[in-house]
């Protein structure tokens, strides 16, 4: 029984993100959703109560998760003998992954940039990976500065400043009507060129 519940709840998730994607977050209707999927709105409302928690559901499961993966490589207690460089390419690599070859995760950030301005998508989103991932960064970065790897200054702008750097050259994506994917080596060579440039600024 259980393994049908999660199995309900995981095509529930898969058929509002279609549906987000068709119709925008504000034009999708919960009774939308229960027509496609065959079944009441009741049983809907009883995995998700509204249309909110849902859409946080969505945004979880195709546009932050890979963020959560990411980030639990860098405080990994297994890697004490990573250098600081080789957990920054291990987190940027499986960050850009997704973002640069998952279509569905695409436009969901484009769906958050669109209700950011007149809802709470934009902070569920954040909530929901971004400041995980800025956090965890912080920790590895206030640790690198006590043992002298990067000069002293803010962690937590430090972890901002490095995320802006792994996104740099594909935020262009989001405005693109079809955007490619791109290949493992060039996620390496953009992963590893925001390294550099990071460590070049802020490493000793």
């Amino acid at each position: 029984m259980k393994v049908r519940t999660e199995a309900r709840r995981e095509a529930i998730v898969e058929a509002a993100a279609q549906l987000f994607q068709e119709m925008g977050y504000e034009r999708a209707s919960m009774n939308e959703l229960s027509k496609r999927l065959g079944g009441s709105k009741a049983t809907l409302y009883n995995y998700f109560p509204s249309k909110e928690e849902l859409f946080s559901a969505v945004i979880r499961t195709y546009a932050t998760q890979h963020l959560t993966e990411a980030a639990s490589i860098l405080n990994d207690p297994v890697a004490k003998s990573v250098t600081l460089e080789e957990k920054l390419q291990r987190f940027g690599e499986q960050m850009l992954q997704v973002m640069t070859t998952d279509n569905t995760a695409l436009s969901v950030y484009r769906m958050v940039v669109g209700e950011a301005g007149h809802s709470d998508m934009g902070m569920l989103f954040y909530e929901s990976g971004p400041r995980e991932s800025v956090e965890k960064l912080a920790r590895l970065f206030s640790s690198a500065m006590d043992n002298g790897t990067l000069r002293l200054g803010d962690p937590q702008v430090r972890a901002l400043q490095f995320l802006a750097l792994i996104t740099a050259e594909i935020e262009v994506r989001i405005f693109q009507r079809t955007a490619p994917p791109l290949s493992e080596k060039r996620v390496r060579e953009m992963t590893a060129c925001a390294v550099r440039m990071f460590m070049a600024g802020a490493g000793k």
